[in-house]
């Protein structure tokens, strides 16, 4: 592969996104759990989760091709948080995403986030799904007449 060639599963292109807002702010222990939970159901030990320093994925399944690769398994969403923030260890929730495949696959952004949280047993209810809004107007920008 070239350095000018795009890997298609690089990156998550997001089918449905919401933000969390305020950010739902994790204490360390329930940080801890959610990254424990997740090394438990890791996709290379037969579940569908894969923790990392910006969030959680959710897999469709255990990651089952040749030396580690994902085999059919698919990306259905993430859970995306900024660790060490409001304090170290602490981590925040600003956005979950679904994928098409999580859409086909009737996952919501709603279900995701119930999901990765459920690692922890955090209940779902302390959080607060927005659609991501357009940056506002700009107040000094000229309209065309």
């Amino acid at each position: 592969m070239s350095v000018s060639e795009f890997r298609s599963d690089a990156v998550v292109v997001p089918a449905l996104a919401s933000h969390v807002r305020p950010g739902l702010v994790l204490s360390e222990a329930e940080a801890r759990a959610v990254l424990e939970g997740a090394a438990r159901r890791d996709v290379s030990a037969g579940g569908s989760f894969m923790a990392g320093p910006a969030g959680v994925q959710v897999w469709s399944g255990p990651f089952e091709g040749a030396y580690g690769a994902r085999g059919a398994a698919a990306r259905l969403g993430c859970v995306d948080w900024t660790y060490n923030t409001p304090v170290a260890h602490y981590a925040t929730i600003y956005r979950v995403v679904v994928t098409a495949e999580g859409l086909a696959a009737g996952e919501t952004t709603a279900s995701v986030l119930a999901n990765v949280l459920g690692l922890a047993h955090v209940p779902v209810s302390r959080a607060c799904l927005t659609i991501a809004t357009p940056p506002a107007r700009d107040p000094f920008r000229r309209q065309s007449t």
